[in-house]
């Protein structure tokens, strides 16, 4: 039974969404349908498509009370949107169904588990989230709520554990049916922790242990954990709040982590071996990862950072979009990201060129547009003398621009979007240090209509930033303090 104010939120998404031009959208990352976007949920494969749900406000362009909004696609770069799937209305999420994963059951029906949030007053006058974790059960296009809901709550948290950091469950079931679950919580030390929880049927759940415990080590609270094996190794991915940099691993903040290594089923024993970043950028927050019917580890992110939020005007009807969906791989004890290799089919126009050299400012013939996917080379002209400094500069007119800028004395590679319009004093660069020899860099960089995705070296590391420049500045240029040599391969994404 659809509730009224599941029913009002369908009734205003259809009507709104009607007021967005295609071409005020991104071309192939999906956007909110219309509102407000913030973490993706419920990352899944059911019944021969792809399934996103997300955070979702519709009745404004800022955060609200929050919703799931939800969308399909086949290729997952070509999105329909479908009716919102939660909405806040019943006592136990009346302030807000947050975020949460979607696996399918035996009997042929998907189940989605979610944080329940409501807002209670505190004696000391305070108001505070009391979280708890909750069911609905669909069929691709309607849920409905488990009548027994929450089915974790403050009773099944271990002494010491916040109910007010209590949030974002993520579900896989094992090989002899049993499920687990992990979810992100705050311990008395105040920084972050990732209980796990397993049950027989995916309704009755009871607390195991700790799986991984943060010791203040990487930022505070660890928000929307996923966890999962890849090529023979186990990655635990969080998203800490209130971080502090580690050298170029980490950046202050909202960040996000990536854990590397071995789990003990039998006793549930995570074993961390190394960590990194998972986006070096401005722009990447909140990760979800589905296995692909073919194998493949496939993530997606919010392509946004708290802390960037008003870097778009309030009064624009759409807020939020997600990142391109990412295959993953481990080599040498690191997380390797690249576009998924669907966007191939996307590729026209190729315009390629072969040991430009770059002194100065160089644009060439072909090399333009802000719906791109361009490979490039860089290294010395001369291999006895090293140019001091390579910029790529795109979304570019004669006033606005962002630009990728390299240091090969420093191995420094750096975002900057603070020429990209922007009137805002936020984060507008980011730098990060590469694997570099000689100079020498390769680069994929993949454009939308309104942000940058950056490869490095075959995906070693990837650089994600938003941008809001004019359509109408499509250009893109070279420039080198030195000599540099450059091989660019240049698609149109169509």
């Amino acid at each position: 039974m659809t509730s009224q104010t599941l029913r009002e939120a369908r009734k205003y998404e259809e009507a709104s969404e009607k007021l967005i031009k295609k071409e005020e959208r991104p071309s192939f990352h999906l956007s909110v349908r219309t509102g407000w976007m913030n973490d993706p949920n419920g990352f899944s494969f059911y019944k021969g498509q792809y399934h996103l749900f997300y955070q979702y406000y519709p009745y404004d362009s800022q955060w609200g009370d929050m919703h799931w909004g939800h969308a399909v696609s086949s290729d997952l770069l070509h999105w329909e949107y479908l009716p919102a799937a939660l909405a806040p209305d019943e006592f136990y999420d009346r302030d807000g169904c947050f975020s949460g994963n979607a696996i399918e059951l035996p009997d042929g029906r998907q189940l989605l588990m979610y944080t329940g949030v409501v807002r209670e007053r505190q004696k000391n006058g305070g108001i505070y989230e009391v979280q708890t974790q909750c069911l609905a059960v669909g069929d691709g296009m309607d849920y409905e709520k488990y009548e027994k809901n929450p089915v974790l709550d403050e009773k099944n948290l271990p002494e010491g554990c916040s109910r007010f950091d209590f949030r974002d469950p993520k579900l896989w079931r094992k090989e002899d049916g049993t499920y687990c679950c992990i979810v992100g919580n705050r311990p008395e030390d105040g920084s972050g922790q990732i209980l796990l929880f397993t049950s027989s049927n995916g309704f009755q759940w009871n607390y195991k242990k700790v799986l991984c415990a943060n010791h203040n080590r990487f930022g505070l609270m660890w928000e929307c954990p996923d966890f999962f094996p890849l090529d023979g190794k186990w990655v635990l991915l969080v998203s800490p709040q209130d971080m502090r940099p580690q050298g170029f691993e980490y950046h202050n903040g909202n960040g996000t982590l990536c854990l590397i290594g071995d789990y003990e089923e039998h006793t549930d024993t995570f074993t961390e071996e190394c960590n990194q970043s998972v986006d070096y950028g401005i722009d990447f927050y909140a990760s979800q990862t589905v296995l692909a019917p073919d194998g493949r580890r496939i993530m997606i992110g919010w392509m946004q950072n708290w802390d960037t939020c008003s870097l778009r005007q309030p009064d624009q009807p759409w807020f939020g979009q997600m990142s391109i969906p990412r295959e993953l791989s481990i080599k040498n004890g690191r997380l390797y990201q690249r576009p998924v290799r669907e966007l191939d089919t996307m590729r026209k126009n190729r315009t390629a060129y072969e040991n430009v050299t770059v002194s100065g400012t160089v644009r060439l013939d072909g090399i333009k547009g802000r719906m791109v996917d361009m490979e490039l080379v860089i290294r010395p002209a001369d291999a006895a003398d090293l140019y001091h400094k390579f910029a790529l500069r795109f979304a570019q007119n004669e006033e606005f621009y962002t630009s990728l800028s390299f240091r090969p004395g420093e191995s420094i590679l750096k975002i900057d979007r603070k020429f990209s319009g922007s009137r805002r004093a936020i984060i507008h660069q980011r730098r990060s240090l590469v694997d570099s020899h000689n100079g020498e860099l390769k680069l994929r960089i993949i454009l939308d209509r309104f942000s940058a995705e950056v490869f490095v070296n075959d995906g070693a590391q990837v650089l994600t930033a938003t941008m809001y420049t004019e359509q109408e500045a499509d250009g893109i240029s070279f420039f080198a303090e030195g000599a540099a040599a450059i091989d660019v391969v240049k698609y149109d994404l169509c």
